[in-house]
């Protein structure tokens, strides 16, 4: 089998509500589709983060999705290594892996895509096998106000997600609002996890996690700036309340650094921010030795990613119970099926062939007239 054409597709789905979060606000998805084709008509899919620009990201995906046409799928790691090489390493002009995740991602989980379709077989079977039946996932409010945050982590909490995980690090007065109205919203049984994104610095966290202390916080994600690992260690050694590493650990030596500097309880890791399912997985099995559970992440995706994803959590040995969930968030997806809402804050690991979804040709449609539009404005 040989790959024949590779073809790239920037896409724009709307969500329901705008997304409110340390950083900012965002009111859509913004990925770029890949399309992996072969000699024997077998067409594998995946899907690159979009931000901050689809078409500079573009770019860079083409360029490595050259390099595989007339190669194997079954190559796939070495076609990764060989990309990144080519695009990062060969003019000795820059080294750039966390961005280079984000280029390869959509091509990686594209080429897995291809080989479960062609052995026959879902992903995770490819992977080892799933050591789980079904994947846990914390419930994401969300909301402006802190009473929009708390109406819907109670829905969520109604509906049988056991984590809520809220977005903080929106100022100090409106961060205390929104974990003491969650808390009363969703009661004493379910675990609440706060995510400041970095806002927070290593001595004002150490304040801020005093005075959450009261509200029974099970963790606290990435409250440093990612460039810091020892402001995380920092916190760390203080807190009474378990740390998360998120955007400190994009790769497996990001991941082996946290472990040893004993910097994080929890590492929360994604396919977009590692490169892919493979490197996904390196990075997990690091956690493990370490005795640290991992998170999967998730960013401004479709339902591809979500069921990229899936397949690659089934396989992860030091999964955790609570890990992320972004489809909620899409006002319409671009996958047909399977069913990717959550019952009782779970997904059942998904079947084959491939990562085993069916795209909705008119929904990719839509997307990708809403991506032209928007580029036709700016």
């Amino acid at each position: 089998m040989k790959i024949t054409d590779i073809h790239t597709t920037p896409l724009k789905i709307p969500y329901k509500t705008p997304y409110h979060w340390a950083q900012g606000t965002v009111n859509d998805a913004v990925v770029i589709l890949v399309e992996v084709h072969t000699d024997e008509g077998i067409t594998g899919y995946g899907e690159c983060i979009g931000t901050p620009s689809a078409s500079v990201i573009q770019v860079h995906l083409n360029l490595a999705a050259r390099l595989c046409i007339g190669r194997s799928p079954f190559e796939n790691a070495r076609l990764m290594r060989e990309a990144y090489h080519s695009l990062f390493q060969a003019f000795g002009t820059c080294s750039s892996p966390r961005y280079a995740g984000q280029v390869f991602a959509g091509l990686e989980m594209a080429l897995w895509d291809v080989m479960g379709k062609a052995a026959g077989r879902a992903v995770h079977e490819l992977l080892g096998g799933a050591l789980r039946d079904e994947i846990q996932y914390f419930g994401f409010p969300q909301g402006e106000s802190a009473e929009e945050v708390a109406a819907h982590a109670r829905q969520l909490s109604d509906e049988g997600c056991e984590v809520i995980y809220v977005k903080v690090g929106r100022g100090e007065l409106l961060d205390l609002e929104i974990v003491e109205k969650t808390r009363n919203a969703i009661g004493t049984s379910r675990r609440l996890r706060l995510d400041p994104n970095e806002k927070w610095g290593a001595l004002n966290a150490i304040r801020m996690i005093q005075k959450l202390v009261a509200f029974d916080i099970e963790c606290v994600e990435q409250p440093t700036d990612c460039e810091s690992l020892t402001a995380l260690a920092q916190v760390r050694a203080a807190s009474p309340v378990a740390i998360a590493a998120d955007q400190l650990v994009f790769t497996p030596y990001d991941v082996f650094n946290v472990c040893r500097e004993k910097a994080a309880d929890l590492i929360v890791l994604g396919l977009h921010e590692t490169g892919g399912i493979a490197r996904l997985l390196e990075s997990a099995h690091i956690a493990h030795a370490a005795g640290v559970n991992v998170c999967i992440h998730g960013l401004y995706e479709s339902g591809i990613t979500t069921c990229a994803a899936n397949h690659a959590a089934a396989a992860v040995t030091n999964l955790d119970d609570g890990n992320q969930y972004m489809n909620h968030l899409l006002e319409w997806d671009i996958v047909a099926s399977p069913d990717l809402c959550l019952h009782e804050g779970r997904l059942p690991v998904l079947p084959g062939p491939g990562l085993g979804f069916e795209l909705d040709v008119d929904a990719v449609g839509r997307a990708s007239e809403a991506y032209l539009k928007t580029a036709e404005r700016s």
